[in-house]
């Protein structure tokens, strides 16, 4: 038992560091200001999630024996709560709660953004038109699976069927824009990171499905060539004949070859290539294929076909990752259909950038197949049945249980399968509250470095003082009148204008009204091409959908900067 601890204990120290929580345990548990200010954005859910697997490494390192200092979980959290008051749900802070009360709700909730909505809201029945349809991504989906937990109803069949088992969410509109994967900074998609994984354990945890990152033991790999290489040093040899991408480039030209004859085929993906022809082919692409002399003519359709699923299956560690492919698997043991796309959404966002472009490039190519159903009998449920294993099956994990498992995994993982593609999409949203959460932090962050360097400065001259707070003084307050934005836009003919807010307002009648501005130099931009986009104040740097609102934006981040130009590659 001690032992089994001692691993589950060594399992929930690596979650913390993958978490960015490493400061709350450990030589270093004392220097922990980052992680009080991360802290104090989570939900409820999200700080059980994070206080039970405290606790767990708290305890073990006890029984280890550590001469550092071992601080009690209970006071980390009472810390955070005393200094940073209300907690992000709209709540009142307090110890957060993991026996029979967690699912409790408390009073005093102020407005729309991290409210747990009104009791109605919360005993609505999930398989209602208004839940089952509307995906509520301004709600924690942990906070939204602890209010539906104790009820008996919004239990949605998970079994197989036909396509048309499959509900038709959607993502209700958002007056200050949609946020995709890829829309934000680095620094800002490392929060976005953190969050993402608190936010399933949470999920996970109040559901009774349990989450662990797995490892793979380590196996013999190739350093070169195209089948049985490691993502990322294909990718590596890729970039240095063509800089810049980011999807294996016979991943792509294998994708091109299918579609070259047509989507129409009967049996795509389903029916085999010739098994010796697609052995001979696999080693001719290893010998000429970077050199360019494979002669792309001699292979069949099916044979491509098979080529495709043969490079997902030989990857050494899987497309959707040795640490994640297990939740993946899991997600067909939630509850309902809707907790199941939350989780897949978490994990698409967790999956590394090269292993979840990829996976975008592939599921695009499969619904393409799949709109093509009338003619070449491959439906949603047949190409998520044929593609299922080529993903879902791994043999690296130094155990069996996997493996003797597969045949009874099969049809679940299909269902996933059919998840992925239906709402592709959809998956790769960042959905609002994590979005509020980063925007949270980063004026937190902001505040405790200014705190501290108002500290230094009150021990200077009064005129140091007055520098700094002038410095401090953003564009907006010296030079733009109340409700107009300053548009920078370098690229442009028109490099900067200003722009009256108002309620209709959209970020793409900004960029529209730039490109119209032509002057003597020649625009070489189209418009298809550039964004407007935000950046600084509560969030690194965010690309604006064309239908952000900006009256909404500017008044969720004021002191923001507004310039248009390329999306960044």
């Amino acid at each position: 038992m001690i032992n089994r601890f001692k691993f589950k204990g060594e399992l929930e120290e690596e979650w913390l560091k993958e978490a960015g929580l490493s400061n709350l345990f450990g030589e270093s548990s004392g220097d922990s200001l980052e992680s009080m200010v991360f802290l104090s954005t989570l939900t409820r859910t999200q700080k059980a999630a994070v206080e039970k697997r405290v606790e767990t490494v708290t305890q073990t390192m006890r029984k280890k024996n550590k001469q550092h200092q071992i601080p009690d979980v209970r006071d980390i959290f009472r810390l955070q709560n005393d200094s940073k008051g209300k907690v992000c749900d709209g709540s009142e802070p307090s110890t957060v709660r993991t026996g029979e009360n967690k699912n409790e709700t408390h009073d005093g909730t102020k407005g729309p953004k991290f409210s747990l909505g009104t009791d109605e809201q919360k005993n609505l029945p999930e398989d209602m038109p208004s839940s089952d349809t509307d995906i509520n991504l301004e709600i924690s989906f942990a906070e939204q699976a602890a209010n539906l937990k104790d009820s008996s109803v919004g239990k949605m069949y998970k079994g197989g069927g036909g396509d048309t088992l499959l509900p038709n969410f959607r993502l209700p509109k958002d007056k200050t824009g949609t946020t995709k994967i890829g829309d934000l900074a680095p620094q800002d998609m490392k929060k976005v990171y953190s969050l993402a994984l608190i936010e399933l354990t949470a999920l996970y945890d109040i559901l009774g499905t349990e989450f662990k990152q797995q490892k793979a033991v380590k196996i013999k790999t190739k350093d070169s060539g195209l089948f049985g290489v490691p993502l990322s040093l294909l990718l590596e040899q890729d970039q240095k004949r063509v800089p810049g991408t980011k999807i294996p480039l016979i991943f792509q030209k294998l994708i091109a070859q299918i579609e070259e004859t047509t989507l129409e085929t009967e049996g795509l993906l389903r029916i085999p290539g010739v098994a010796t022809r697609v052995k001979g082919l696999c080693q001719e692409l290893e010998a000429k294929f970077y050199e360019g002399t494979f002669n792309w003519e001699n292979v069949k359709q099916h044979d491509a076909a098979s080529l495709l699923k043969l490079f997902i299956r030989e990857l050494p560690q899987p497309l959707l990752t040795v640490e994640y492919l297990k939740a993946f698997q899991d997600v067909q043991n939630l509850p309902t259909r809707k907790q199941q796309l939350q989780a897949l959404n978490l994990l698409v966002i967790l999956l590394p950038e090269a292993n979840r472009d990829t996976l975008k490039v592939l599921l695009e190519f499969l619904q393409r197949v799949i709109d093509h159903r009338d003619k070449n009998k491959m439906t949603l449920k047949n190409v998520a049945m044929v593609m299922a294993p080529n993903l879902f099956t791994f043999h690296g994990f130094g155990s069996k249980t996997i493996e003797q498992s597969e045949f009874v995994m099969a049809a679940g993982t299909a269902n996933v399968m059919r998840f992925m593609i239906q709402y592709q999409k959809l998956l790769w949203t960042i959905p609002k509250f994590i979005v509020n959460q980063v925007r949270k932090q980063t004026e937190s962050q902001k505040k405790e470095k200014k705190d501290k360097a108002m500290k230094k400065l009150l021990k200077k001259m009064a005129y140091d003082r007055e520098k700094h707070e002038k410095q401090e003084k953003t564009p907006n307050d010296t030079d733009v009148p109340q409700g107009v934005i300053r548009v920078q836009a370098p690229h442009l003919s028109k490099v900067s204008m200003a722009i009256q807010l108002t309620e209709e307002l959209k970020a793409g009648d900004i960029v529209a009204r730039f490109l119209s501005q032509k002057s003597g130099n020649v625009q070489t931009l189209k418009r298809e091409e550039v964004f407007l986009y935000e950046i600084g104040g509560n969030i690194g740097e965010r690309c604006l959908d064309d239908d952000t609102y900006m009256k909404d934006l500017y008044e969720l981040n004021p002191n923001a900067e507004w310039v248009i130009k390329p999306r960044q590659s």
